[in-house]
């Protein structure tokens, strides 16, 4: 019978997995994508992980980075009970989400930042904070120029304009956004080389967490632009420039493990139309990269990840209950994940990237 997963390393990755396998102590970094609703079919891999395999002694920090649902997902790791927080954020994003046939973009902030109060609980920004081993970054994108505008039709048109200068490079989004990463790492992040595009960094506090990942998971045009206590401008979902963290992750010895919704990687939000614009295998030689497989995915209620669509397409019961189903269906990857780290044959199922 085929694996329900996709497991996927890069060259260096490789030797260490045929080595000894996964152990978390080889783990330096654990990125999340943005995706929205597709972090529901990550549910079980997501339980395991989060709530067994990391929760073991460490040499060392441990750094999160995600944009997107991917910081919230990372939101929950750092807590005292990631299964918890990933349990009030998977209720919240399933049964929360009731909207008005057109909703603005104040309903839309409002009911997401009520799904991300339910995912921190009353202490969950404290837990991140001083959390011992595991160092929170918190991708955003600044808007620059008319793409910091409150007004829709000078966003829009910004949005138009950054598109079609992606199409010939991604570095032309620099006129457009910046990226902001908040985090918890001090002066020791692995991500302060980052030079691909313009890059600032800026410590997470009490007073700017949850702003900076309501901020990162805020899609311009669908919900409000927002303002981050402590720096200036006006910020967006981080997935706008790093939509699956096609980024260098640093250069050290350790591994990164990306559990991710899908076998490939799309550098921005701009890419995703565009199939040629697929990340290659520079920036993962250390990555083990663990998905749901293709067979897995059409097995699914609806024969596919849940998106966005699915607001369009189904009716709020109907909704409701192919999200719920793909969530309880995910539970089998967690424990073919388990198996396959327990056993050691975790490398027998790699493929290279």
């Amino acid at each position: 019978m085929a694996s329900p997963l996709t497991i996927r390393a890069g060259t260096d990755a490789m030797r260490v997995l045929r080595t000894r396998g996964l152990q978390l102590d080889d783990i330096d970094v654990v990125p999340g994508a943005s995706g929205g609703a597709k972090w529901l079919v990550l549910g079980g891999i997501d339980r395991y992980l989060f709530g067994e395999f990391l929760q073991g002694p460490r040499s060392r920090p441990l750094h999160l980075i995600g944009s997107s649902i991917g910081s919230w997902r990372m939101a929950c790791l750092a807590q005292r009970d990631p299964v918890s927080a990933l349990g009030r954020g998977h209720q919240g994003y399933i049964a929360g989400q009731g909207y008005s046939p057109k909703p603005s973009t104040a309903e839309v902030s409002r009911i997401l930042g009520a799904v991300l109060d339910d995912l921190l609980g009353p202490t969950g920004v404290d837990e991140i904070l001083a959390h011992p081993t595991f160092r929170v970054h918190v991708i955003t994108a600044e808007g620059r120029g008319l793409a910091a505008s409150d007004r829709r039709l000078a966003l829009a048109t910004s949005l138009g304009v950054a598109a079609a200068a992606n199409l010939v490079t991604r570095r032309a989004l620099a006129v457009h956004f910046r990226r902001c990463v908040f985090h918890t790492a001090g002066d020791v992040t692995p991500f302060a080389h980052l030079d691909d595009l313009p890059t600032r960094h800026e410590p997470l506090t009490r007073e700017n967490l949850r702003a900076a990942l309501l901020a990162s998971g805020s899609i311009p045009l669908l919900m409000e632009g927002v303002r981050i206590p402590g720096v200036s401008g006006t910020y967006w979902d981080g997935g706008v420039l790093d939509y699956h963290l096609d980024m260098d992750l640093g250069d050290g010895p350790g591994l990164v493990l990306y559990p991710h919704f899908y076998d490939f990687i799309v550098p921005g939000w701009f890419d995703k139309a565009l199939p040629w614009r697929r990340a290659g295998a520079g920036n993962f030689a250390h990555t083990v990269l663990i998905a749901p497989s293709r067979e897995f995915v059409r097995s699914l209620p609806g024969g596919k990840i849940p998106d966005r669509r699915d607001f369009y397409d189904l009716s709020h019961e109907g909704r409701m209950a192919r999200w719920q189903g793909v969530l309880d269906a995910s539970a089998a990857l967690g424990e073919v994940l388990r198996d396959l780290v327990a056993s050691g044959r975790i490398a027998d199922e790699a493929q290279p990237f």
